[in-house]
């Protein structure tokens, strides 16, 4: 693999020296590592591990300057072969999301920190796989910024035990002791606390010597020049020394007696009380965050509350004349150490998450009208999923079809959308959400202005669908609608031909009902006395609202119960609930009583009693592609529509219809008004090709 991480820069830090450590072991397993920072000390001992270097100003929060960054980055991403932008800071992580959207990399980041719910600090939760160095973080990546949980993964940071394993200098004095923070100077650490606490450790034991490691960036150095005035303030200024950033850390705290960090926010996980521990000193710190992870209290080090200045100083107290105390505690923080926090756990977790990566394609269907057009989607979403066995397939639909969608083996999770394009706040609202996923593919097979909106809005890195000039221009990638009168499915394949899946005749349609509904149906035909042995063929009475044309006559369907009745053939009723009226017309008119379930069934508990039926006899409607889907033989009416783009597939369908002029006219209302390419389909010829199928 190909990685790149990005960050501001590489001087002295626990980002830096991860970075760093990480690069060395990618080099080292075979892997080709790209850095690219504005630059630091650190340069030199990456590139000699075998790491490319670029220098770019990705460090500065003017915009012009990350614009301008973007293309310079899409083309070292292109240069090198990036197959994996690794992001580790915010602005580095806004010029690296557009970057990749130039480019076929993949995008991910790690959360090094707490960061603040500002629209700025988004960009850190929008990889396709987030990284979070404590659980704490994680949590807060979820809960604050909304990251899809499944796209976190936790991989605490790691210590360098070779390096950190420096034997400790022996004690001149045994009554004298070191006590040493290590962190930037910025006032979130609590310096002022600390110094408060060693006063009062100080006054107790005057020999202890303080030692602050870390510098203050340009715009805090006022808050350093406090804390100095603060020592002389507090008497101590003789017993502290601000040593500022230092290269020799591991050597450092072989001197020390006790590590203090005294955060006063969240920490996301505090790296120095590792390498402390790993240094064999002791630790107390300040129960924020991650450091709350690392340490056991009293176990693997002491905890105090933050700005607790009498807690901090009687557990610094404690570790410096408390021998036993502090080996135990060093001892047990060392095994958790080894099992934890090591480089090479670190590292393989992290190539780990880099392979899970390469292979996890995001792809969003877009498929949110009738159920009955959800069913015809069901061919190419299982041919999506052949092509991309290990990608995630998320299906955005309409709460009507949602359950097609969610019986599907094929689909990881479904997402609802129900405005309409009018509705804006419903539409920006479900593309916000749809952002969070981070798709790499957008596959619109709804093909109107919404879904083109949406598959825009939702910024992947792709979009397909077809060019039909209602706001097509928003897709990447997009096929002419050119070719007239083919079939549903093999129209869907149109667009899917642009991923490489081809369309083959032989697809097939399909719905998975749960035991559930199949116990509800057995109960239902059980109140009819339809037992299992008896054949019975469904009708559906009734298409849509919107379409009376399509439907059969009633007095057609009356006359079909009671030729299929004389042949010991009973017929059951579906249809919605609007559909009652009808029902009982049909039922009153009939001398053969059918059986009606209408409005009784969900549309998986319809699919789960068409299952049931021998042959299913359906206008163009939904219910005809839950049958087709369930692979029972129908027989289709067709009238005011052309089977030849309706017609779900199906190897076991009869489709009747009378080649009038002036059909098929796509009209809900009969221009001629009478109804003749319905009306002329007679059941003597309907009950012949039941019977046919039933033989």
């Amino acid at each position: 693999m190909n990685i790149l991480q990005i960050l501001p820069e590489l001087n002295v830090g626990g980002v830096e020296t991860g970075t760093v450590d990480l690069a060395g072991y990618l080099v080292s397993h075979g892997h080709k590592s790209v850095v690219v920072s504005n630059g630091g000390g650190l340069v030199a001992g990456l590139q000699s591990q075998g790491s490319k270097h670029y220098t770019l100003p990705v460090h500065a929060k003017n915009p012009i300057t990350a614009f301008r960054c973007i293309g310079k980055l899409a083309s070292i991403i292109q240069k090198e072969k990036i197959d994996i932008v690794h992001a580790r800071s915010r602005v580095p992580a806004w010029i690296a999301f557009f970057a990749c959207r130039r480019t076929e990399a993949h995008f991910m980041t790690t959360c090094h920190g707490y960061y603040t719910p500002h629209f700025f600090s988004r960009v850190m939760g929008w990889g396709k796989t987030v990284i979070a160095i404590s659980d704490a973080v994680g949590r807060h990546m979820v809960h604050d910024f909304k990251t899809p949980a499944e796209n976190i993964r936790v991989i605490p940071r790691s210590v360098d035990l070779e390096k950190f394993s420096v034997p400790r200098a022996p004690k001149s004095d045994k009554k004298s002791f070191t006590v040493v923070m290590v962190a930037r100077i910025t006032p979130l650490k609590g310096h002022s606390y600390f110094l408060k606490a060693m006063a009062r450790v100080i006054r107790r034991m005057p020999s202890v010597r303080v030692r602050i490691i870390g510098e203050a960036p340009p715009k805090k150095q006022a808050y350093k020049d406090e804390l100095v005035l603060l020592t002389r303030r507090l008497g101590i200024s003789e017993q502290v020394e601000f040593m500022g950033n230092r290269r020799d850390i591991p050597q450092l705290l072989s001197k020390a007696d006790c590590l203090v960090l005294s955060t006063v926010t969240q920490e996301a996980f505090g790296r120095v009380i590792i390498e402390a521990q790993a240094a064999g000193v002791p630790v107390v710190a300040t129960s924020v965050g991650g450091t709350t992870e690392i340490i056991e209290h009293e176990k693997t080090g002491l905890l105090v509350l933050p700005k607790d200045v009498e807690a901090m100083a009687a557990a610094v107290w404690r570790v410096l004349n408390d021998p036993d105390l502090a080996a135990g505690m060093v001892l047990e923080a060392k095994k958790k150490i080894e099992s934890r926090y090591t480089l090479e756990r670190m590292a393989e977790a992290t190539l780990s998450v880099y392979k899970e990566l390469m292979q996890a394609t995001k792809i969003l269907v877009i498929k949110m009208t009738a159920v009955g057009d959800v069913v015809l989607s069901t061919a190419a979403i299982r041919s999506i999923r052949r092509k991309f066995p290990q990608g995630r397939i998320y299906c955005l639909t309409s709460s009507q079809a949602g359950p097609v969608v969610e019986s599907l083996p094929y689909v990881d999770e479904t997402l609802l959308f129900d405005g309409r394009g009018r509705n804006v706040k419903a539409l920006w609202r479900t593309a916000a959400e749809l952002r969070e996923f981070n798709f790499d593919k957008v596959i619109d097979l709804q093909n109107n202005r919404t879904s083109h909106l949406l598959s825009f809005l939702a910024l992947p890195k792709e979009s397909y669908g077809y060019n039909n000039g209602k706001f097509s221009f928003l897709l990447s990638k997009k096929i002419k609608n050119n070719v007239r009168n083919i079939p549903p499915v093999e129209h869907q394949f149109r667009i899917l031909a642009m991923l490489g899946i081809d369309y083959t005749p032989d697809l097939r349609l399909e719905l998975h009902p749960s035991s559930k509904d199949d116990a509800f149906v057995q109960e239902i035909l059980d109140s009819e006395w339809l037992s299992n042995p008896q054949v019975f063929v469904g009708l559906n009475v009734s298409a849509s609202v919107s379409w009376p044309t399509k439907n059969w006559p009633l007095e057609h369907m009356a006359k079909l119960c009671d030729i299929l009745g004389s042949k010991n053939v009973r017929v059951v009723l579906t249809g919605e609930n609007k559909d009652r009226p009808l029902g009982r017309q049909l039922i009153a008119r009939a001398r053969a009583k059918p059986a009606s379930f209408i409005g009784k069934t969900s549309i998986m508990q319809l699919a789960a009693l068409i299952k049931r039926c021998r042959v299913y006899i359906s206008p163009d409607s939904a219910p005809l592609h839950v049958a087709a889907g369930m692979g029972v033989p129908i027989i289709a009416f067709f009238g005011p529509t052309d089977s030849r783009r309706h017609m779900p597939p199906s190897d076991k369908s009869i489709v009747l219809h009378r080649p009038l002029k002036c059909s098929p006219c796509y009209s809900n209302v009969c221009r001629i008004r009478t109804h003749a390419c319905m009306t002329e389909i007679m059941p003597e010829e309907v009950a012949r090709k039941v019977m046919s199928f039933i033989k």
